[in-house]
């Protein structure tokens, strides 16, 4: 029983990257060809199909390569709705335009062309509701991790990005249902309010995410990036990881660098040693910088200590941030700039949710497993996008692939107005002035 088991999953393994070569059935009557010029024209809407054999490729390496232990369920003889059907058509309705939820993915899955390029057979409601209780969120984290090691560095301004791998970290809130009471938040507009938070680590150098945890929406994000640090990265956080100083030691501990802001008017500073201000540091709005320490001791919150560098940002608002780098290793113009590409993150975000379309998205899955399944996914789809392109796609790109999505853009006239719209972004990003405020 144990070898026929083997077999089984050996068998799955083998499929993972494949999609059915099997071609839809013909008929002569005029019903059943109208029936077919129907299906034709709603599968031209469903697109996207080189992504998801990139993906599948990934997948059946991770499985390959680390003998990733699938659910005992999928070895199984009588099971139709195997693991990487389930994920493409996952995937396909993170993407697509015209299926993008449940119902609709599944009547998706009967159309000929779906089946030959995505999934080999139909998938029933209940099958594929049931799914995402069998599959590890992990296995897509490795996928993910791997894909984000494919990004190639991108130009970046400042002298300290050039030198060091700078990891922003923040995390977002999306939205869930009020049934999903796993991922209970606080108070909202109507009470209770329940959110999913992704946390993640953006890599300032690939302009891309390298690391992403997915927890309910009141997880601390200090204590998710404790779990997770690597000793030696270098993180910018926003004023969230300021307020408990004890955590500035222990990332000092793990060897890892930082720059974090300070909570504005509510941080008490003990300036221990002024730290001179050049002339050019000095003109990219710097004011002042001292060896201090936060907090207070007689309370015990007393702080290592740390650099802290004043900074005038736009506005006229006066920025503190805090690093455990002296000024040869960091000079202070280059910390502010450092800060001001913490941005990039948030404009991340903004397109993630952008692709997942929040104000109208229908969460295809519910439970914490399958929630973690659909923010991986769209993930790995982003990046996808990213690899292919060569950069983040912006708002008009996307909507360039939307269109081709929905059958109205073939793909000569996608690839010219692409490269018009990325040439004519680059020229823009050229023409920009680097202006020193925050």
């Amino acid at each position: 029983m144990v070898q026929a088991e083997s077999l089984a999953l050996a068998k799955a393994r083998a499929n993972i990257g494949k999609g059915s070569e099997g071609e839809p059935g013909t008929s002569a009557a005029s019903g059943a060809e109208r029936r077919e010029a129907k299906e034709a024209f709603k599968e031209r809407d469903l697109r996207w199909l080189k992504g998801l054999r990139a993906f599948r490729e990934m997948l059946g390496k991770v499985l390959e390569e680390m003998g990733w232990p699938m659910h005992r369920s999928f070895a199984d003889r009588k099971r139709r709705l195997e693991l990487g059907d389930y994920l493409s058509l996952f995937l396909l309705g993170l993407f697509n335009p015209v299926a993008r939820t449940l119902r609709g993915l599944v009547a998706a899955s009967k159309l000929p062309g779906v089946q030959r390029g995505v999934c080999q057979r139909s998938v029933s409601l209940g099958s594929f509701s049931e799914t995402q209780n069998l599959v590890d969120p992990a296995l897509l984290e490795q996928i993910f991790g791997r894909l984000s090691g494919l990004l190639g560095e991108q130009v970046v301004r400042s002298a300290g990005l050039q030198r060091e791998r700078w990891l922003v970290r923040d995390s977002s809130l999306f939205s869930a249902l009020p049934r999903m009471a796993w991922a209970l938040y606080g108070g909202g507009p109507k009470g209770t309010a329940t959110a999913v938070r992704l946390h993640v680590s953006f890599d300032l150098r690939k302009d891309g995410p390298v690391a992403a945890q997915v927890t309910p929406g009141k997880a601390c994000e200090r204590a998710v990036l404790r779990s997770t640090l690597r000793k030696g990265d270098a993180y910018i956080g926003d004023r969230y990881y300021a307020e408990h100083h004890a955590f500035f030691a222990y990332l000092s501990r793990q060897n890892c660098r930082y720059l974090i802001r300070l909570i504005d008017g509510r941080t008490a500073v003990t300036v221990e040693e002024e730290i001179p201000v050049s002339a050019s540091d000095a003109r990219q709005g710097v004011e002042r910088q001292a060896w201090a320490r936060l907090g207070k001791e007689a309370n015990g919150t007393l702080s290592e200590r740390l650099r802290i560098i004043w900074v005038k940002g736009c506005g006229g608002t006066e920025l503190q941030l805090a690093t455990n780098l002296p000024p040869e290793e960091l000079r202070a113009a280059d910390a502010a700039l450092l800060y001001k590409e913490r941005w990039q993150v948030e404009y991340f975000f903004r397109w993630l949710k952008c692709l997942m379309a929040e104000e109208r998205w229908h969460w295809i899955a519910e439970g914490p497993k399958g929630v973690a399944i659909q923010l991986y996914l769209a993930l790995i789809g982003a990046l996808l996008l990213q690899l292919d392109l060569g950069r983040r796609p912006s708002k008009r790109v996307w909507e360039l692939f939307q269109w081709y999505l929905c059958g109205m853009l073939d793909e000569d006239s996608l690839a010219e107005r692409l490269r018009a719209q990325l040439a004519a972004e680059a020229q823009k990003r050229a023409a920009k002035k680097n202006t020193p405020s925050i």
